[in-house]
C-alpha cells in the first residue's frame, strides 16, 4: 500500500509586479453582408493582453484573485495587483485600442483580452511607432504567424540603371535594402496595380498624404521556400515613382525586377531624384534628365561664328537643343512669337557645324510666308552656312546638290510634291517651323514630313495645342513615333479623361511626360531680359498673282516715269513718280487694292501678306497678345476686317470716319477686345493705348519719325511690359528699296512718299533705278 501523499507546501507571494504580454495576430474573415446580399472578405487584426507573474501568465480582471501556480513541490498563490494590470490597459487605450467586442480567429479563444484598433492606418503606425516604444518600456511581444502587420525594418532605398551598348534603351531597377538584402519593388507595384487599378490611380494617389503607407508582401532574395516578409512602403516615395513612371508598368515588358524603358524615357529619372536613392550606373542619362528638366538652369555657349549676341534665355533654349541631340530626342520650342525661335534654331545647327556633326544637310519645312525670314536671319547672323531654298519650279535643277549644302529650306506644300526626293537625302536636322501644320496627323504634310531619314526632329510652334490633345499627339508621333502610344491608346489614356470628364490628374500626368520635351517661355517670364521695345523685319514673298502683276505695272510705270523725267526734269515730275510707287505699294498689300480691268478675276489668294498676316495674328491671339495694326490705307483695313470676320477676331476700329474715338479706345483698354485697326491719319497722335503689348506696321511708313510716332501708341508713359513691334516688308519689291533708301536718305523717303514739296529732296539716276528694278 503506497504511503499518503505529502501536503504540498503553500507559499505566498505578494510581491511580483505583472510584466505585460502582447500578442499580435491576423485572420481574413469571410462573411456574408445581408445589406448587399454577398460574401465579404475582411482582415481582422487582434491584440491581446496578458500579464505574466513570474512563469505564471493569466488574463481579465479578477478583483482579489490569487494565481495558483504549482512550481515543483511548491504551490504559488500569487497576488495579482488589479491597480498596476488596469494601468497597463489604460496605456494600450491610450495608444488608441478598444475592448473587441467581436470574436475572431485571429488569436487562439479565451487566450488574452482581446483589442482592437479603427482601421488599417492605425494598425500600421502603432506597430511602426508605438510598438518599439513598449518594447523598451518592458513588454513582452508575441507576434503569431501571419500577422498582417509584421513588418521588416527598410534600410534604404536604391536606384540602379543598366544602359545598352547599342544606346537604344536601359533597365531601370528600383528597390529596397532589407537586412543588407536588396529586393525590387517595381514588380510588386505592378502587380498591386493590376489586381486594384484604383488603389494607385492619379487621382487615388492625390488623395493620399505622404505618412500614409502602403503594405507589400515581398518574396526574400534567395529562398526557394516561398518565404516572404512584409514592408510598409510610404506614400512620400511611392508618388514619386508613380507619378515619373506613370502607366509604363502596364505598357512595358519587365524583365525580372527591372522594367526596359527607350533612351527617350530616361528624361523622367529627374523625378526619381527626390526619392534620394543610393544610385547605381546611369550618371550619364541622369545628367541629361536634369538638364531637359531644369533648361533655366543650363546654358550653351552660342557658337562663334554666329553673328549675334544670344539673351540668356536663348542661351538655355541652344544647351536645351543640344542636350535633345546627345540624348537622341527630338523636342517642341514653344516660345512666344518674338522670342527668337529662328535664332535659337541656326545658333543650333551652326554648334552642330562647328563640332564636325552637320556631315548631312538640316531642313527647315515651314509655310511659304515665312521663307524670306529664314533667307535674312540665315544670311544675317550665319553666313557661313551654305543655304539653298526649294522654292519655284527652278528648284529642280538643285536636287542634284542637296548633300552639298548646310541648310536647306521648303514649304510645307512643296515637301509633299517633292518627298520622293527628299525622302532619299539623309539629314542631320529636321525642324518644323509652325508645326502645327501637321496637326492632322493623316494629312499629306505630316506623312511626308514622318518620312524623311533624320537623326534629330524639332517643332518651332507658339501654339502646339489649338484645338484638341489630338493634335498634340500628332507632333509627338512626328517627333518620337510611339512616345505617345498610339491614336487610340492616347484617346484611352489621356484624350477621354481629359476633355470630356476633366480628369486634372490624368492632365497632370500628361504635363510631366511632355514636359522635358516641350520648351515654352512666354514674353512675361523673359520680361527682364526684353529690352523696352523689340522691333523685327517680317519678310513677306509675293504670291504668284502679286508677281505676275507687279512686273507688269513695274515696266509701264518705269517707262511713264522716265518719259516724264526726260521731258520735264527730276524735280517737276513728282507727281507722277508718286503715282507709280502708290500702284506698285498696293499690289505688295493686296490687289484688291488696284481699281481696273486686270484684277477683276483673282483666282486664289490675293495677297501673300495678308496670308501672313493672318497666320502672325492666330498665333498672337492664341498667346494672350495685345495688338495694335497699322496701316496708311483705309481701303485695306476694311479688307483686313473681312479676313478678321471669317476667323471670328474681335476687334475695333480707329479710321479719319470715326465719329465716336472714346469708345474704341476704351474698349481696347479694359480688353474687351484683343486687337486694334488704326490708320494712319487717325492714329498717329493723341491716342494712349498701353494695354497694347504687340505692334503690326502692315505697310511701312517710309517716314520713320511718322511709324515711330504711331508704335508710340502703345510705347510710352505708363506701359510696364515690353512692347513687340513688327514691320511687314515684301521681299525684293519697291517696299524693300525705299526701306534701304531710308537708311541713306531719311529727308528723301518723307518726300517723296510724304508728299511734302519742302522737304528738299532730289533723286538720282541709281535712285531711280532701285526703285523700279525687277524683282529678283
Amino acid at each position: 500500500m503506497a504511503p499518503p501523499l505529502a501536503p504540498r507546501k503553500e507559499r505566498l507571494i505578494d510581491d511580483l509586479r505583472p510584466v505585460p504580454l502582447l500578442s499580435l495576430g491576423s485572420h481574413l474573415a469571410i462573411n456574408y453582408q445581408p445589406g448587399n446580399q454577398r460574401m465579404v472578405s475582411e482582415h481582422q487584426h487582434r491584440a491581446g493582453l496578458s500579464f505574466i507573474y513570474g512563469d505564471a501568465c493569466v488574463h481579465g480582471k479578477r478583483d482579489g484573485e490569487r494565481i495558483r501556480h504549482l512550481a515543483g513541490d511548491e504551490l504559488q498563490l500569487i497576488a495579482r495587483h488589479a491597480q498596476a494590470e488596469q494601468a497597463l490597459r489604460k496605456h494600450l487605450e491610450q495608444l488608441g485600442f478598444r475592448p473587441a467586442l467581436r470574436q475572431s480567429l485571429a488569436l487562439p479563444k479565451d487566450s488574452a483580452e482581446m483589442f482592437q484598433l479603427p482601421g488599417e492606418e492605425a494598425w500600421l503606425g502603432f506597430v511602426q511607432q508605438q510598438l518599439p516604444e513598449l518594447r523598451r518600456q518592458g513588454w513582452q511581444l508575441d507576434i503569431h504567424p501571419g500577422f498582417a502587420y509584421d513588418l521588416a525594418a527598410i534600410d534604404s532605398w536604391y536606384a540602379e540603371i543598366d544602359e545598352s551598348a547599342d544606346d537604344d534603351w536601359f533597365d531601370l531597377d528600383l528597390g529596397i535594402v532589407v537586412d543588407g538584402q536588396r529586393i525590387g519593388i517595381l514588380p510588386v507595384l505592378l502587380r498591386l496595380i493590376r489586381q486594384n487599378p484604383q488603389l494607385l490611380t492619379p487621382r487615388a494617389l492625390a488623395q493620399r498624404s505622404g505618412e500614409e503607407q502602403l503594405r507589400v508582401q515581398l518574396d526574400r532574395p534567395g529562398q526557394r521556400d516561398g518565404q516572404t516578409l512584409q514592408v510598409a512602403l510610404p506614400f512620400a516615395r511611392i508618388k514619386p515613382i508613380l507619378a515619373t513612371l506613370g502607366e509604363l508598368y502596364l505598357r512595358e515588358p519587365m524583365d525580372g525586377a527591372s522594367l526596359r524603358l527607350s533612351k527617350a524615357d530616361g528624361a523622367r529619372l529627374a523625378g526619381l531624384e527626390e526619392l534620394r536613392p543610393d544610385w547605381r550606373g546611369g550618371e550619364r542619362l541622369r545628367r541629361f534628365a536634369g538638364r531637359l528638366n531644369s533648361p533655366s538652369a543650363q546654358a550653351c555657349p552660342a557658337p562663334d561664328a554666329l553673328n549675334a549676341t544670344l539673351r540668356p534665355y536663348q542661351l538655355q533654349g541652344l544647351a536645351w537643343m543640344q542636350t535633345l541631340r546627345e540624348l537622341g530626342a527630338g523636342g517642341i520650342l514653344g516660345d512666344d512669337m518674338g522670342l527668337g525661335k529662328t535664332l535659337q534654331s541656326i545658333a543650333h545647327i551652326l554648334v552642330e557645324k562647328q563640332a564636325g556633326r552637320l556631315d548631312r544637310p538640316a531642313l527647315v519645312v515651314m509655310p511659304t510666308s515665312l521663307i524670306p525670314n529664314w533667307q535674312d536671319e540665315a544670311r544675317r547672323f550665319a553666313p557661313q552656312l551654305r543655304v539653298l531654298t526649294l522654292t519655284g519650279t527652278s528648284r529642280q535643277k538643285h536636287f542634284g546638290e542637296l548633300a552639298e549644302h548646310d541648310l536647306l529650306l521648303t514649304s510645307y506644300a512643296l515637301l509633299t510634291r517633292d518627298i520622293a526626293v527628299l525622302r532619299e537625302q539623309p539629314l542631320h536636322v529636321l525642324i518644323l517651323d509652325e508645326a502645327q501644320h501637321i496637326k492632322n496627323p493623316s494629312s499629306k504634310a505630316a506623312q511626308a514630313a514622318r518620312a524623311l531619314q533624320t537623326r534629330q526632329r524639332l517643332c518651332l510652334t507658339g501654339t502646339p495645342l489649338e484645338n484638341h490633345l489630338g493634335e498634340l499627339w500628332s507632333l509627338y508621333h512626328f517627333l518620337m513615333p510611339g512616345w505617345l502610344g498610339d491614336a487610340k491608346r492616347f484617346t484611352q489614356d489621356y484624350r477621354n479623361p481629359i476633355e470630356k470628364h476633366g480628369d486634372e490628374p490624368r492632365l497632370a500626368h500628361l504635363r510631366a511626360r511632355i514636359r522635358p520635351f516641350l520648351l515654352r517661355r512666354t514674353k512675361e517670364q523673359v520680361a527682364t531680359e526684353l529690352p523696352a521695345k523689340n522691333e523685327f523685319v517680317h519678310w513677306v514673298e509675293l504670291n504668284d498673282a502679286q508677281r505676275e502683276l507687279y512686273e507688269t505695272l513695274r515696266l509701264a510705270m518705269d517707262r511713264k516715269v522716265r518719259d516724264e523725267i526726260e521731258r520735264k526734269g527730276l524735280a517737276r515730275s513728282q507727281m507722277v513718280i508718286l503715282e507709280a510707287l502708290l500702284k506698285l505699294r498696293q499690289v505688295c498689300c493686296d490687289l484688291r487694292l488696284l481699281k481696273g480691268e486686270s484684277t477683276r478675276a483673282i483666282r486664289g489668294s490675293s495677297s501673300g501678306k495678308l496670308d501672313s498676316l493672318l497666320e502672325m495674328l492666330d498665333e498672337l491671339m492664341s498667346e494672350g497678345r495685345r495688338v495694335l495694326l497699322f496701316s496708311q490705307f483705309t481701303s485695306m483695313l476694311a479688307l483686313i476686317e473681312q479676313a478678321l470676320h471669317k476667323r471670328g477676331i474681335a476687334y475695333v476700329k480707329l479710321t479719319g470716319e470715326t465719329d465716336d474715338r472714346r469708345t474704341p479706345v476704351e474698349r481696347f483698354q479694359a480688353g474687351e477686345v484683343p486687337l486694334f485697326l488704326i490708320s494712319l491719319k487717325a492714329g498717329g497722335t493723341g491716342l494712349n493705348l498701353t494695354a497694347a503689348d504687340t505692334v503690326i506696321h502692315y505697310d511701312p511708313w517710309w517716314n520713320p519719325a511718322a511709324e515711330n510716332q504711331a508704335t508710340d501708341r502703345a510705347y510710352r508713359i505708363g506701359q510696364d511690359k515690353p512692347v513687340f513691334v513688327y514691320r511687314l516688308i515684301t521681299r525684293g519689291t519697291v517696299e524693300e528699296r525705299i526701306r534701304q533708301l531710308q537708311a541713306r536718305k531719311a529727308e528723301l523717303a518723307a518726300g517723296v512718299l510724304e508728299g511734302s514739296g519742302d522737304a528738299g529732296w532730289q533723286l538720282g539716276e541709281q535712285d531711280i533705278d532701285a526703285l523700279f528694278a525687277p524683282l529678283p
